[in-house]
């Protein structure tokens, strides 16, 4: 069974910072890329940011210049770290994991439950 965990969400007023974290644990091989999705008020769910094993990334329009997505690959864990926030900001962050069983699993997708972002304008 694999889990992931956010933390990190709160409110802050616009122009702050957070930083979100995000744990795997569980039994597996290994993982491939990482995101950090969020879903707006009344909206769908959105990609913010993700990272490939290698290290590679990339963002959303909204995102980019502002967030910062790392992961720590000994620690099973993603960051994003988010600057110059705005109230459009706002939502339930979702950290996404694509897991592998074994060397040639292609990877089975995991979501956390979320963490609450507010910006306050």
């Amino acid at each position: 069974q694999v889990q992931l965990v956010e933390s990190g969400g709160g409110e802050v007023q616009a122009g702050g910072s957070l930083r979100l974290s995000c744990l795997a644990s569980g039994s597996f091989y290994g993982i491939d890329a990482m995101a950090w999705y969020r879903q707006p008020p009344g909206m769908q769910r959105e990609l913010v940011a993700r990272i490939f094993s290698g290290g590679n990334m990339d963002y959303s329009e909204s995102a980019n210049g502002r967030f910062t997505i790392s992961r720590d690959n000994a620690k099973n864990t993603v960051y994003l770290q988010m600057n110059s926030l705005q109230f459009e900001d706002t939502g339930v962050y979702y950290c996404e994991a694509d897991v592998l069983q074994s060397y040639w699993d292609s990877g089975t997708m995991y979501w956390g439950r979320g963490t609450q972002v507010t910006v306050s304008s």
